[in-house]
């Protein structure tokens, strides 16, 4: 049988926003980012991630930044290479099911700003949270690609996830992505995994990992011998530990075969060189932890994502209780179960590892469950592979079980936006002032009161110096 012509294999780049969001906690400004965009929009690659995920929450809490105002700005530099973001279904970017009319309207406005690919993933995958932004994305001309958030467990095998596969075809989505957040995917299991799904689909296929549990180089070479279309990586000074293998290595472990992606490394180098300052002062000042950095293949064991791992690290810190680092870890595996076994990805697995946090501090099981606990276990969240423990359901919500639905959470929503708009007309300067606030109330307000006094201080500052106190 003649041998299969492979094609060179595509790369995204998530220096702009995986890398950073799980190294440094999403800390990289829009400034940091801006002048190397010239050089990144030369490489060649397939599309560069640079928005959704945590990056929205972060530019509004931390960094005083207006996320929209980033994507424009990103997307006047980018004039060769496709914009990318990451979108947590009927979830958009924040942490509670909407109503559709803000999902379609979160989708229209971020296309209209400039991105090209919505990466969309549900942390039940539930595919019923994912339909409203599917097709609010090829109605934009957008290009819509469904993830399947890969993990571990006795439901996951390879009929499950090629059964997922065909129906993602089915609902309209351009590509398909294998979300590996935790590092959980081996060489051998991604070569399997991609060739059932290349047999199930003609959708192209994206791999997706994290570099944590130490295996992430080695899976990817296996998933493009298999036929996987596309990879995502991060520049070095950002690459490994929690985050991507490095961009610089992947593109050199594919050099003189047929799936070269052809970059130049003396430009790759260029870029590296630009973003390694910013590693040392990350270091230097505490952002960047060493503990991220290295290999845990304890991930395997416990199937921790490194955003969640951080998360974790900070709030036992904030409770002075950095010892029951592995007593927490171990509780994690137990919470799942109980809670369906979902995949852990934002926010499932904030929620799982916050109630194991509780759990371990409080020293009984459950004598504390968050609202997001109970909300899990009423099917606000939708659908678990997995039934819950019943047990837990008694201790956790008692009489309240009976509230619990099985239909689609957001079928049961009233449209939300013109509520919305109403509430924060006040602060409005621009359409997507409204999604800011729909998705984060208080941070975004506290940002509108900043932005304005900012804009005071500029206009005193022109009156000032029409006025003649500052020579011109």
């Amino acid at each position: 049988m003649a041998k299969q012509k492979r094609k060179p294999v595509k790369i995204t780049e998530t220096i702009l926003r995986d890398a950073h969001q799980s190294l440094i906690a999403t800390r990289m400004t829009t400034e940091q980012m801006l002048p190397i965009i010239d050089k990144m929009d030369k490489v060649g690659y397939h599309a560069v991630e640079c928005w959704g995920g945590a990056t929205f929450d972060a530019s509004l809490r931390f960094l005083k930044e207006d996320p929209w105002d980033r994507l424009r700005k990103l997307k006047a530099g980018f004039k060769n290479t496709k914009l990318q973001m990451l979108f947590r279904g009927q979830n958009i970017l924040g942490y509670r099911p909407y109503a559709d009319d803000v999902v379609e309207y979160f989708v229209q406005k971020s296309i209209a700003n400039g991105i090209d690919i919505i990466r969309i993933f549900d942390c039940l995958n539930d595919l019923r949270n994912l339909q409203t932004a599917v097709t609010a994305t090829n109605k934009e001309k957008g290009h819509a690609q469904v993830a399947l958030s890969y993990t571990l467990g006795d439901a996951y095998t390879l009929k499950y996830w090629t059964n997922m596969a065909k129906k993602i075809e089915d609902m309209g989505a351009n590509s398909i992505c294998i979300k590996d957040m935790a590092g959980l995917l081996t060489p051998y299991k991604a070569e399997e995994l991609v060739t059932s799904l290349k047999s199930a689909t003609k959708l192209p296929i994206e791999l997706h990992t994290h570099y944590t549990s130490g295996v992430a180089s080695m899976t990817y070479l296996k998933a493009v011998e298999a036929g996987c279309d596309i990879i995502d990586t991060a520049m070095s000074p950002f690459a490994l530990g929690t985050s991507q293998p490095a961009t610089e290595v992947m593109a050199e472990a594919f050099r003189g075969t047929e799936m070269d992606p052809g970059f130049d490394q003396m430009l790759l180098k260029e870029i590296a060189d630009y973003f390694r300052p910013m590693r040392e002062e990350a270091l230097k000042s505490g952002l960047l932890n060493p503990k991220v950095l290295g290999v845990d293949i304890q991930t395997l064991l416990y199937q921790v994502p490194g955003g969640m791992l951080s998360n974790m690290v900070s709030q036992l810190k904030e409770q002075n209780a950095e010892d029951k680092y592995i007593e927490v870890l171990e509780e994690i595996p137990r919470v799942r179960k109980d809670l369906g076994e979902p995949p852990l990805v934002t926010p499932s697995s904030q929620i799982v590892g916050t109630q194991a946090v509780f759990n371990v501090l409080m020293g009984e099981r459950y004598k504390v469950a968050t609202k997001e606990t109970k909300d899990v276990l009423l099917g606000k969240y939708g659908q678990t592979v997995k039934p819950f423990n019943p047990e837990v359901i008694d201790k956790v919500l008692g009489e309240e079980k009976k509230n619990a639905i099985t239909c689609r959470y957001a079928d049961l929503l009233e449209p939300e936006l013109d509520k919305i708009e109403a509430e924060m007309k006040q602060w409005k300067q621009q359409d997507e002032d409204v999604l800011s606030y729909a998705l984060f109330p208080q941070v975004a307000t506290e940002f509108f009161k900043y932005r304005e006094a900012q804009q005071t201080k500029v206009d005193a500052t022109i009156a000032d110096t029409k006025n003649g106190a500052y020579p011109v």
